[in-house]
Order: structure tokens, then C-alpha cells, then sequence
């Protein structure tokens, strides 16, 4: 299934996190897909500060795994854009972080080609105009309509994405 969902600034992109946040089970594989500067940090942004989550939110481009403990849950934030072989993931961890009670945030997951398996939800963020177009993508219609209704219900009250 999927949903398109326009973005018109930054705080839209950070109230789609937040809505994962709220949607989604307490262990998750979310793919994030886009350019570079299409609004993946800004959208793990929102989700991390739904959580609670008070300090910097940064690109992990060259740590390459962010890993935040907060609201009682644990989310790893992969970016594989320099990894050059999917067998470099054994090297990250990222077995045991897929085998956590975690939110795993993956940019770039193509570079992993079947490793990481299917995800619950794709995030696709691209350009349009002078905002962003979200394409969401998951097997579960029940998922995809709950992320959907949290940023409709966001949306509608920006106080409730922090």
C-alpha cells in the first residue's frame, strides 16, 4: 500500500516524524529514502523529539549508526550512503540492532540490497517546490492508516508533535 503526503516546510517534515513516532510498534524497520537534503535528518528530528529526545539530532553520514535511548524506547539511526558492500553492515552491528526491541532508522538502504530485509514502512522525501512530498509505503494497510491519521491529527494541532 501507499499514501502521498505533501510537506510544505520544515514543520511538516518534523510532524510526519512525530507521527511515526506515535504509529509505529516499539520494533520497526523503517527505510528512509531521498536525496541528499530531501528532509530525512529533519524528519528523524520530529520523530526523536516526540519521543523526548532534548539534544542534537545529527546526520549519521559519517559515524555512519546514531543510537538514542529515550521515552523508554531505543532507536538506531543508520545512514549507508558510504557503505560500499552489505557485509560492512556486520561490521556496524547492525545484526544486533535489527535484533533489539528497537525503532531502526535505515537512509540509504538500498547499499544494503537484501540484508536488512523488508522494512515496515518506506519513507520516500523528495523536493516539490519549495517543500517536500512524502511517498509512504508498507504491506500494512493498518500501519500506513495510523501514520496517516497522526499527522492528520498533528497537523491539525502542531502542539502535539513535541
Amino acid at each position: 500500500m501507499r499514501h502521498e503526503l505533501s510537506l510544505p516546510d520544515a514543520a511538516a517534515t518534523e510532524a510526519l516524524g512525530a507521527a511515526l513516532a506515535r504509529a509505529l510498534p516499539a520494533r520497526a524497520l523503517v527505510f528512509l529514502e531521498g536525496d541528499l537534503g530531501a528532509g530525512k535528518t529533519t524528519l528523524v528530528r520530529g520523530l526523536l523529539r516526540a519521543l523526548g529526545h532534548a539534544g542534537p539530532v545529527k546526520s549519521p553520514t559519517y559515524t555512519l549508526l546514531e543510537s538514542y535511548d529515550t521515552g523508554g524506547r531505543r532507536v538506531y539511526h543508520f545512514d549507508l550512503y558510504r557503505v560500499a558492500e552489505p557485509e560492512e553492515l556486520e561490521f556496524l552491528g547492525a545484526r544486533e540492532c535489527l535484533g533489539d526491541e528497537a525503532l531502526v532508522l535505515v537512509e540509504w538502504a538500498r547499499r544494503a540490497g537484501d540484508w536488512l530485509g523488508s522494512p515496515h514502512l518506506s519513507v520516500h522525501l523528495e523536493m516539490a517546490g519549495a517543500g517536500r512530498r512524502a511517498v509512504l509505503e508498507s504491506g500494512s494497510a493498518e500501519l500506513l492508516r495510523a501514520v496517516v491519521h497522526e499527522f492528520e491529527t498533528l497537523r491539525e494541532d502542531p502542539r502535539l508533535s513535541h
